[in-house]
């Protein structure tokens, strides 16, 4: 029985899509993985992931983490020298959501630019772009592009913004990383390829514990060079793993079975997105949902965040306060269409009292 001191289960958990549980199947192929030392290239099924996920995202070779941050992290520390930089949006996952690990755990500093929910502007980046320039400047080693981007609202990168980006920064040596944690949810959204957008990278980390729905782990890709470095920083951060096969055979299953249902993820957040402008058009602007994250502005509305957390709350549906004007919910495999309908008439219903109902 769950605990009494626990609060009743929310009937749309909408805090984000690392919430998944292990659907039966994907539980039954864990079960069944054959596995290996891993530290020593001997489970099999680990490589197996690994080299799925790199030829999927064109690239030579992948590398398992328990995390998506370890992943971005390897990356940024592969790239960028201690007291060099690297460049990223004011946003990013990387500068906002990993607690300083990149200047903590490689010396790195890093500058940031302005965005409209994320978007990437080619200007901006390369307004900031600092080479060639002697000893008494810090010279830029890296950027990083986010996509699809989190507290940008789940927003999906252009193709041309990242080519002009790739354009102007490869003659002059400076090196991209792509944090592609939903990336996934991209190329369902846009139908174009995955190694489309991973091609113009130097490296790429993807997540399979979000909206694929297992429970754990992200693959980092990139050359055989730097995925063989990698492993030794992987290992060097106290992150080598033994007989690991049995989560990354999660993480197959998850590439192979859950990849196409995103589409129905995004149909849903589409719907409530909806629900909402059509109850308080000021929240939320249905054309700029594409993907399984709604950003809604509960202050255009009365609200604020955490008051309207908790009201949400109080009626069943779990988001997140994501700033001082907005909350977020995110769509993941375990919200049907049942508690889609009842996330939309909740949150639609609570922006048009525009915060006058308590959260009782």
């Amino acid at each position: 029985m769950p605990s009494a001191h626990l609060p009743p289960a929310p009937i749309a958990d909408l805090l984000s899509d690392t919430l998944t549980k292990p659907t039966p199947g994907m539980r039954a192929a864990m079960a069944e993985a054959v596995v290996g030392d891993d530290v020593f290239g001997e489970d099999p099924t680990v490589r197996e992931l690994e080299e799925q996920v790199s030829a999927l995202l064109g690239h030579e070779a992948g590398l398992f983490t328990p995390t998506g941050s370890l992943a971005n992290q390897l990356a940024l520390r592969l790239h960028v020298a201690p007291g060099e930089e690297m460049l990223a949006d004011e946003l990013a996952h990387v500068v906002r959501a990993e607690l300083g690990a990149a200047a903590t755990f490689s010396g790195i500093t890093s500058r940031t630019w302005s965005s409209d929910r994320g978007r990437l502007d080619p200007a901006a980046p390369l307004r900031l772009l600092a080479t060639g320039v002697g000893p008494y400047q810090v010279c830029t080693s890296l950027v990083v592009v986010e996509n699809t981007h989190n507290f940008g609202g789940g927003t999906i990168q252009p193709l041309t913004a990242i080519r002009a980006v790739r354009a102007a920064t490869q003659p002059v040596g400076v090196r991209m990383h792509l944090d592609g944690a939903r990336l996934w949810n991209a190329h369902v959204a846009t139908g174009l390829p995955l190694d489309d957008y991973g091609r113009e990278f130097d490296s790429v980390s993807v997540c399979l514990s979000k909206g694929l729905g297992a429970p754990v782990g992200s693959v980092l890709v990139g050359s055989r060079d730097f995925v063989a470095q990698a492993r030794i920083w992987r290992k060097r951060y106290g992150a080598g793993m033994r007989q690991v096969g049995i989560l990354a055979a999660a993480g197959r299953y998850a590439v192979e079975h859950h990849l196409a249902r995103l589409a129905d993820d995004h149909a849903r957040t589409a719907r409530v997105a909806v629900a909402c402008a059509s109850a308080a058009p000021a929240s939320v602007d249905p054309s700029g949902v594409e993907t399984n994250i709604l950003m809604l502005d509960v202050a255009a509305c009365g609200w604020s965040p955490a008051e309207f957390v908790v009201a949400a709350g109080a009626r069943g549906v779990r988001v997140y306060a994501a700033g001082p004007r907005s909350v977020r919910a995110v769509w993941h495999l375990d919200v049907d269409d049942s508690a889609t309908d009842h996330a939309g008439q909740v949150l639609a219903t609570l922006l048009a009292c525009g915060g006058r109902e308590s959260a009782g």
